[in-house]
């Protein structure tokens, strides 16, 4: 990448998307000032600098922090001026704040200096602190964990064993980490930010910059607002990657995995999937989540290696073949993309099950071309050896070779020529004398009409009628089925209650009236 006349080393590392965004920003500068930048500082805007002070660029003659004789508290000594204009050493004082430290900081952990910020009337203080923890190697691993991004579904993630023949097993089913709902919410409040930005360009277009015209009250009410949501975002992304990471991290402890294989989608380019998709996928915290990894992982010892995202989902986990998808196992012909299916060796599992143990796979089967990055620190997998690849499949167990395929095709209770009658054909035996007794099955003989016959045997009788006036005239209500198929009460029976305080013919008989027309 050449910007100036410069050239940026290593530049065949970056990813597309940041040479992308480059670029776009270098098109912008030279159309505004008919030249090219400089530099890259001089594409982008001015820093805005926050209320901190950072202590940790001061010597011990100025600022100390140690921990105090109580267990949860430190103690930091600072040199502050008793002047507004120092002139002299005279004009310096020690001033000594306790400082609570929460749970997460070790005992045995070495504090250093904070930086401190004003929030709400008081002070905040990030506490950076280091501790002993393993060292994580780049190749030597037996057990590790997959990791595949999603959409809805943010992460997928499962176990492999590499055993000594060489051969590499899945260790269980794997998990999911959803996070619907707070992506959604997150989907809601980056509408929201850009409708305000629209109506502020709005009134800024209407106002021309005029500070007195009567529109920029409200450009600045919604410049305020604008600012509460994007804080509203971002602490949002920071609980979200913070969730995601431990999930993951926890995820690799309980299986005993000594690497976390992260598929690399930094050059991942959305678009061809509608402009509510494209966003969605551009606007994912994937970066914040693998830094939040890292950190978490290295005090277990756990490296965190990122590797190719080539056909991870498109091959079989098993023999490495093109798959055909579908929406669900049980809609073979529906188009999808959900549902996969090996059309050679008769896999079938969710696309992100498969993604994950070929993540896995081909960790362990290219450990060996792992590469540390010398400025992060970060472990990576730059690219795919054909040989090694062969190599990289999940083999099935005893139990999974054998196994039949019963996945559900059809209907599970099959449509008999002769079904059971409805009702029984014998004729109902005579009703017994008297007022007690149950009324008899059939078609007894009442004084009542007869229900409505239904349209077909197969379906159930219905006491909905329809009036002979009304124009709407639906296919089942026309052949005495009534509208809900499924429905099937006995006509209510409205009788005269009398009582000492009702007289005949009102009370019920009023509402039976009313319900009869």
């Amino acid at each position: 990448m050449q910007v100036g006349g410069s050239c940026r080393p290593d530049g065949r590392h970056l990813p597309s998307s940041v040479i992308k965004a480059r670029t776009r920003q270098i098109a912008v500068f030279a159309g505004r000032h008919d030249r090219m930048p400089v530099d890259v500082f001089e594409v982008e805007s001015a820093p805005r600098a926050a209320r901190m002070l950072l202590l940790s660029a001061c010597d011990r003659q100025q600022a100390t922090i140690e921990r105090a004789h109580e267990p949860r508290r430190a103690l930091l000594r600072l040199q502050l001026p008793t002047r507004p204009d120092p002139r002299s050493y005279t004009d310096w004082t020690w001033v000594a704040c306790s400082v609570s430290l929460p749970p997460t900081i070790p005992a045995g952990a070495v504090l250093h200096l904070p930086t401190i910020r004003p929030r709400g009337g008081g002070v905040r203080v990030d506490l950076a602190y280091t501790q002993a923890v393993p060292k994580a190697v780049r190749s030597g691993h037996v057990v590790a964990l997959g990791v595949d991004w999603g959409l809805n579904t943010l992460l997928c993630a499962g176990a492999a064993r590499l055993n000594e023949d060489g051969r590499i097993t899945a260790l269980g089913a794997g998990g999911m980490f959803r996070a619907a709902g707070v992506l959604a919410k997150q989907h809601r409040l980056r509408r929201l930010s850009e409708y305000l930005n629209a109506k502020v360009d709005h009134y800024q277009r209407l106002s021309a910059g005029d500070e007195q015209h009567a529109l920029a009250g409200k450009r600045t009410v919604l410049s305020d607002e604008i600012s509460r949501v994007c804080a509203r975002r971002s602490n949002l992304n920071d609980t979200l990657a913070c969730a995601a990471a431990r999930w993951a991290v926890d995820q690799a402890i309980a299986a005993g995995a000594s690497v976390i294989y992260v598929e690399d989608l930094r050059s991942l380019e959305a678009r061809g999937m509608g402009r509510t998709m494209n966003t969605r996928l551009s606007q994912q915290v994937r970066g914040q989540i693998v830094d939040r990894m890292r950190h978490m992982a290295a005090e277990t010892g756990t490296a965190v290696v990122s590797v190719p995202a080539h056909n991870t989902s498109k091959h079989c986990p098993r023999c490495l073949t093109p798959l055909s998808h579908r929406k669900a196992p049980d809609r073979p012909t529906a188009p999808g993309w959900k549902w996969a299916v090996c059309p050679s060796c008769h896999w079938q599992g969710d696309r992100d099950h498969g993604a994950w143990q070929r993540i896995a796979a081909r960790g362990l089967a290219h450990q060996a071309k792992t590469v540390t990055d010398r400025t992060t620190g970060a472990m990576a997998i730059r690219s795919v050896v054909d040989p090694l690849e062969a190599g990289a499949v999940i083999t099935p167990h005893a139990h999974q070779t054998s196994r039949r395929d019963r996945s559900k095709i059809g209907p599970t209770r099959h449509k008999t020529r002769r079904p059971t009658p409805r009702r029984r054909r014998t004729p109902s035996p005579a009703r017994p004398p008297g007022p007690a007794g149950k009324r008899p099955e059939g078609h007894a003989h009442t004084d009542r009409p007869r229900l409505p016959r239904a349209a077909d045997r197969h379906q159930d009788v219905t006491t909905i009628s329809t009036s002979t006036v009304s124009r709407h005239r639906p296919r089942g209500s026309a052949l005495g089925a009534g509208f809900h198929f499924h429905a099937h009460a006995s006509p209510p029976l409205w009788n005269p209650i009398l009582g000492p305080d009702t007289m005949p013919g009102t009370g019920s008989l009023c509402r039976s009236e009313t319900l009869a027309r």
